[in-house]
C-alpha cells in the first residue's frame, strides 16, 4: 500500500532526494566510502557544506553582508542562542506571541534580557494572528515566527503593521522555509529546523546579517556564538554530515522546482484541503481563516465531548487502513493536523480529502 506521509515533522522528503541519499549511504561520491562514514574535513564533504551554503543565498538572494550556517540541536537550542548573540541584560527585544514555539523562544529571551510582548493571541489558543502589533522604545530586535506548526497559522509578508526603521527582525522560518517566493532581505536573521521542509532532523539552518552581531558585553562559549562558527565556515566542530548533505539534496531539489512553482503547488495543496473542510459537516478548521497556514492544515470534529474523541479515532484509523500516516493533531491541543510541504504532491492531498468524504458519508 502506498503511504502519504503527513507528519509534521520528521516530515516527507522528495523521493528523488531520498534516492540520492540511499546511494550515498553504499558509495558517497565515488569514495567507496558511505556518507554515514565520511570524514567531515574530507573535500568530499567540504564541498558540500561550502554548496549547501552558497545555495541558501542563492535561493534567498542575500549578498555577502550575510552569512548561512547549519548548525546542531535543533530549532529549540535557537531560542536562547539568538537572544545570548543579540540582547543585553538592560535592553528589551520584541516577541510576537502567536504560537507554543513562539512563546518558548520568548520565554528563553527572558533569561538574557527584558521582553516586550509585541502581539499575543495566547488567551485565544492561538487561533489568530493579531492584526496590530506594538514595540517598546528602542527595541534590539523584533522576533516573529512565520508558521505555527502546531495551531495551523502563518503570518504574511511584510509585516502589515511596519516595525520602527532599523529594528532588526529575526525570524523562526522552521515549518514553512522556501515554501513560498519572498523578500529574504527584509530579516536580519533566520532560523530553521531542517526536519519539516528541507532535510531531515539532525541539523538547523541559521542565515545571519553579519553587521547584528558583537554587540553584546557578555561572553559567549564558543560553542554558542555565531561568530565563530562563521569564522570556521560553520565547520567549528564535526558537523551533522549526513543531515547536511540529504539538506543540501533537498536544496538542490528545491531550485530544480522553482520556489515560484512550489508556491503555487503550495496553495493549490492548500485550497483542495481547506475546501474540503469548509464544505463538510464533520469536519471544521480551528483557525481563523485569514491566518491559516499553507504548511500545517489544522481541524477536528465538529462535536463536542466523547462522541468527538471517538470518531477521531475511528477517522484515524480508516484514514490509516488508506495509507494516510501522522494526520494525529499536536499531543497538546489533539484533532488533526496535515502537513502539506513542498514535497507532498496533490494526490496525497487528493487521496485524504477523499478519505474524509468517504468517512463522512458512512456515518
Amino acid at each position: 500500500m502506498k503511504k502519504y506521509n503527513f507528519y509534521a515533522g520528521p516530515a516527507i522528503l522528495p523521493v528523488s532526494v531520498l534516492q540520492q541519499a540511499q546511494e550515498a549511504i553504499k558509495d558517497f561520491a565515488g569514495t567507496g566510502l558511505s556518507i554515514l562514514e565520511i570524514s567531515h574535513r574530507s573535500k568530499e564533504f567540504v564541498s558540500v557544506m561550502e554548496q549547501a551554503r552558497a545555495l541558501v543565498k542563492e535561493l534567498m538572494n542575500l549578498d555577502n553582508t550575510y552569512e548561512v550556517l547549519f548548525l546542531q540541536n535543533g530549532a529549540l537550542a535557537q531560542f536562547h542562542m539568538v537572544p545570548m548573540n543579540l540582547l543585553n541584560e538592560e535592553e528589551t527585544a520584541a516577541y510576537f506571541d502567536t504560537g507554543a514555539w513562539a512563546h518558548g523562544a520568548m520565554e528563553e529571551a527572558r533569561l538574557f534580557g527584558k521582553v516586550h510582548i509585541a502581539c499575543s493571541s495566547r488567551n485565544d489558543r492561538y487561533s489568530y494572528i493579531p492584526e496590530a502589533f506594538t514595540l517598546p522604545e528602542n527595541p534590539k530586535y523584533l522576533h516573529v515566527t512565520s508558521n505555527n506548526t502546531i495551531y495551523g497559522t502563518q503570518l504574511q509578508f511584510p509585516l502589515s503593521n511596519p516595525r520602527a526603521p532599523g529594528v532588526p527582525l529575526v525570524c523562526d522560518m522552521s515549518s514553512d522555509i522556501f515554501s513560498r517566493q519572498m523578500d529574504y532581505s527584509q530579516f536580519d536573521l533566520i532560523y530553521a529546523g531542517a526536519q519539516k521542509n528541507i532535510g531531515p532532523a539532525g541539523t538547523v539552518l541559521v542565515v545571519v546579517r553579519k553587521n547584528i552581531l558583537g554587540t553584546v558585553r557578555r561572553s559567549i562559549p564558543k560553542m554558542l556564538d555565531y561568530r565563530q562558527h562563521i569564522d570556521k565556515e560553520s565547520m567549528l566542530n564535526t558537523p551533522s554530515v549526513f543531515a547536511v548533505y540529504v539538506t543540501y539534496l533537498t536544496l538542490q531539489w528545491i531550485k530544480q522546482q522553482g520556489i515560484q512553482s512550489l508556491e503555487q503547488q503550495n496553495k493549490m495543496k492548500a485550497q483542495m484541503l481547506y475546501e474540503a473542510i469548509d464544505n463538510s459537516t464533520l469536519f471544521e478548521g480551528t483557525v481563523a481563516k485569514e491566518n491559516r497556514s499553507a504548511m500545517n492544515v489544522c481541524f477536528h470534529i465538529r462535536e463536542a465531548g466523547a462522541s468527538s474523541i471517538e470518531l477521531e479515532t475511528r477517522f484515524l484509523q480508516f484514514a490509516g487502513q488508506r495509507g494516510l500516516v501522522g494526520l494525529q493533531g499536536h499531543r497538546s491541543v489533539g484533532g488533526f493536523r496535515a502537513s502539506i510541504y513542498n514535497a507532498m504532491n496533490l494526490e496525497g492531498v487528493t487521496a485524504l480529502t477523499q478519505a474524509m468524504a468517504e468517512f463522512e458519508r458512512q456515518l
